[in-house]
């Protein structure tokens, strides 16, 4: 129906004119390209989060446990440094050390406790053998009990057989998501 706008009264006309800008606003939106193209935007957004971002959280506990490994590492090799380098050599220093000076007091043979309980461990060889099960120093917990889901291995072995003037200490941490990460030092016989 067609209205003639002369023939109106002044409010009649006013509403008719709102009326028809109105139905004209309905009329706009978007296009079905633009939708199209704003789920495409969203969708790389989408892709992108999740290939950057929500990794970060699994490298993030990586990163922890490495860190947790230093810890545990650090503690039992600073341990171990601070014990003298063979049962036979002197416990206030001084000479002779094992292999060396007159008379000739030999290195011990085998590497390991030497009968001693762990607190009383008092050479570098005596942990070799220590593991995550093994009582922590002065204490009745095991690295097990602090370190859940970690591995340590403790190995004590010359640098050179024959002149035993060198023990090499590795110390090998296994964090929960399996990385084994090998903390090494070489205690010279002084």
């Amino acid at each position: 129906m067609l209205y003639n706008s002369s023939r109106l009264s002044q409010p009649l006309q006013c509403l008719v004119r709102s009326h028809s800008k109105s139905l004209n606003r309905r009329h706009t939106g978007f296009s079905l390209i633009e939708l199209v193209v704003g789920m495409l935007v969203i969708s790389i957004a989408i892709v992108m989060m999740t290939s950057m971002f929500f990794p970060q959280a699994d490298r993030s506990v990586e990163s922890l446990h490495r860190m947790r490994s230093a810890e545990l590492a650090h503690s039992v090799m600073n341990e171990i440094w601070g014990k003298r380098y063979d049962q036979q050599t002197n416990p206030n220093g001084g000479v002779p050390a094992c292999n060396t000076g007159t008379p000739l007091v030999p290195c011990s043979s085998t590497l390991g406790p030497d009968g001693e309980g762990r607190d009383n461990y008092n050479d570098v060889d005596d942990y070799n053998g220590l593991n995550i099960n093994s009582l922590m120093f002065n204490s009745s917990q095991t690295y097990a009990a602090i370190y859940i889901n970690f591995g340590l291995s403790v190995e004590v072995k010359y640098v050179n057989a024959t002149t035993q003037a060198a023990k090499l200490i590795s110390v090998n941490v296994t964090t929960p998501s399996g990385e084994v990460i090998k903390y090494q030092a070489v205690r010279s016989n002084y």
